[in-house]
């Protein structure tokens, strides 16, 4: 796809289908399906779903590219409408709730674009980027300590996210998150 703006009905036809896909994801059969029923799914012909999208792959990176974008835009909101302290702790508690509801997706998603390694690395970045303006926010609030970085903020929401099949999870979730609230506060 060029760089040019799509048109109306063309921006449409492609938020139809990356709307079906991410259904379809989040409900565990977007590989299940042949490529061509996603256009039928989505009201759309088999030519625009390749027009947009070539492959099931870059169907699945624009899936991926807008769940990214609406959490680094609930950064982006906290941070605007929040004192710091609180819209970082919004936006963890909020990650939390995230993945409790999507984990299906979340998941997938992370698998499938750890193949395609540039475009998980320009997701992470994007998040990373939106984690470091709440962190930096809150520090320089004199909110949190300036010496924890985004990236250990992240680890810790990686690794509540890769414990999702704990018994107790969502619990223990909102522990981790108090916790880790709790260690980024002056002393």
């Amino acid at each position: 796809m060029t760089g040019k703006p799509l048109r109306a009905d063309a921006r449409r036809n492609r938020d139809a289908l990356v709307a079906k896909a991410r259904e379809l994801f989040a409900a565990g059969e977007f590989f299940a399906l042949r490529f061509d029923d996603f256009a039928t799914l989505a009201g759309v012909g088999t030519g625009t779903l390749y027009r947009h999208f070539p492959t099931r792959e870059v169907l699945a990176e624009a899936v991926y590219h807008g769940e990214v974008a609406t959490l680094c835009d609930r950064a982006r909101q906290a941070l605007a409408t929040l004192p710091a302290e609180e819209a970082l702790a919004a936006f963890l508690r909020g990650m939390i709730d995230y993945l409790d509801a999507h984990q299906g997706l979340a998941r997938t998603l992370a698998t499938l674009m750890a193949a395609r390694s540039d475009a998980l690395a320009e997701g992470s970045q994007a998040l990373e980027e939106a984690v470091t303006d709440l962190v930096s926010a809150a520090a320089k609030a004199g909110a949190i300590r300036d010496d924890v970085g985004a990236g250990t903020v992240l680890m810790a929401l990686h690794g509540i996210g890769a414990a999702h099949d704990r018994p107790g999870w969502r619990a223990e979730a909102d522990g981790v998150v108090t916790l880790l609230l709790d260690g980024l506060r002056h002393r």
